[in-house]
């Protein structure tokens, strides 16, 4: 017999009742699954699951025949494994494109931006131009950024020519502010090398790739806290390019004031803004959970910076978003069965200069305030309703472009298609100050944040 704790998971399953029978209701029979989503998930999250039973959707297990399945990305890798791997059929989609991680692994993200940056400047491309200091006048959104152990002699150069400078080390493929420390003196990497003497890096933990990036050490303070952004951005396809902002991204703050003192380097509650590590700290606040919304800030910047130059941070924003996507579009496997809901990391400077600092293919879904969990409720219930339309049974061939009112708080960032119907030199004119709105037109100025520039 089944457990009530299975029954209740699998209403589906079960035996099969009379319709007269008082209990026919408990369990699912084929006529009522007919035409129905079937759902199966390995990540227990009530945002999801509630989402999934809204629908009237019904849950199998992964052995069974399933629709759709929001999946982790350990998951994803069998999936698609050469060795483990199964063939997706035609009313199946998943929620990771197969290499994902060519944007969310930090080394990869910053090996791909590279790329692109060369190959435009081998086509000339206006977006390439540097300054006289050799800096990307477009490109530059990405800090200075080492693989270690490969780029440690280029690492220890770079260093020597500002050696006053902070770096922050970070595991390639962990999250959540894991095994993350900062450094000033190359002393304290040595303890991480092998061999000092031949400069050959080799981390403690049996070879762990890691990133070593120069700090940002002067970023936008509020309230003397330091704080990042936390942007969703969906991409129903690579090829052709096609993403989605979401309007309610937040920020997160740190719980102790800020200091660029060497002696607070150890301070995580002072320098890394991940809640996973400031919900440990004294000054947690568990009603706002140290979060501001993006519209917050926005109305905050422009009370003290003026509305145009905050239009301009966050068309920035966009655009560092798009390029970054567009960098690992050629090498990301567009199967079509897939689309992804990535959580950007962005830093501001005191400049108002925007810098990408990550991108995670499984952002956090867990829910650290009321407000955290009507976010991310809506951010699901919106996801699904451009990634399966009208919560029918999904076809992988449809062209995943959803009618505009299907879009709930995501609006449309950049459509390759549509872009390149305005001419090659789009991007080029949208990142030189022309906001260009979804007809190709010079955006009005309306008052609002100007119509996405990167339609």
């Amino acid at each position: 017999m089944m457990s009530e704790k299975s029954r209740r998971a699998y209403p589906h399953c079960g035996p099969t009742l009379d319709k007269s029978h008082p209990l026919a209701g408990l369990f699912g029979t084929p006529e009522t699954m007919a035409g129905k989503v079937k759902w199966v998930t390995d990540i227990e999250k009530s945002v999801l699951i509630n989402n999934f039973e809204k629908r009237g959707w019904v849950q199998v297990t992964e052995n069974e025949d399933w629709n759709f399945y929001w999946m982790s990305v350990q998951t994803i890798r069998n999936v698609f494994s050469v060795e483990t791997g199964y063939r997706l059929s035609d009313d199946q989609i998943v929620n990771h494109f197969p290499n994902h991680y060519e944007l969310t692994r930090k080394d990869l993200m910053v090996k791909n931006i590279k790329r692109y940056r060369k190959e435009l400047e081998k086509e000339g491309s206006p977006l390439a131009e540097k300054d006289e200091n050799g800096k990307y006048l477009y490109l530059d959104f990405v800090p200075v950024t080492f693989m270690l152990p490969a780029d440690y002699n280029l690492f220890v150069e770079e260093f020597r020519k500002n050696p006053s400078s902070t770096w922050i080390m970070k595991p390639c493929g962990k999250a959540q502010g894991k095994g993350i420390f900062l450094i000033n003196k190359l002393s304290q990497i040595k303890k991480w090398s092998r061999d000092s003497k031949t400069s050959s890096f080799v981390s403690q933990s049996s070879k762990e790739a890691y990133v070593i990036s120069l700090y940002i050490n002067n970023p936008l303070l509020i309230g003397g806290k330091k704080f990042d952004l936390r942007l969703y951005v969906l991409v129903s396809t690579y090829r052709p390019l096609r993403c989605y902002m979401y309007k309610l991204g937040f920020c997160r703050f740190c719980t102790v004031k800020y200091t660029p003192s060497t002696s607070e380097l150890d301070n995580m509650f002072v320098h890394l803004t991940n809640v996973a590590i400031q919900k440990h700290g004294d000054d947690y606040n568990h009603i706002h959970g140290g979060k501001w919304t993006v519209s917050n800030l926005r109305l905050y910047l422009e009370s003290i910076r003026g509305k145009e130059v905050t239009n301009k941070l966050f068309d920035e924003i966009h655009w560092i978003i798009v390029q970054s996507l567009k960098a690992v579009a050629p090498v990301m496997n567009n199967d079509k069965h897939c689309f992804e809901c990535y959580g950007y990391d962005i830093i501001i400077d005191d400049k108002l200069k925007p810098w990408l600092i990550e991108v995670n293919a499984s952002p956090s879904l867990t829910s650290s305030t009321a407000n955290d969990r009507i976010l991310k409720y809506n951010l699901i219930n919106d996801t699904l309703n451009i990634a399966v339309p009208n919560g029918e049974i999904p076809d992988y061939k449809w062209n995943k472009s959803p009618p505009k009112e299907a879009l709930g708080n995501y609006e449309i960032l950049y459509d390759e298609e549509m872009a390149q119907s305005e001419g090659p030199d789009r991007d080029f004119r949208s990142r030189a100050g022309q906001s260009i709105g979804l007809k190709g037109n010079r955006a009005r100025d309306s008052g609002k944040p100007g119509p996405i520039t990167w339609k």
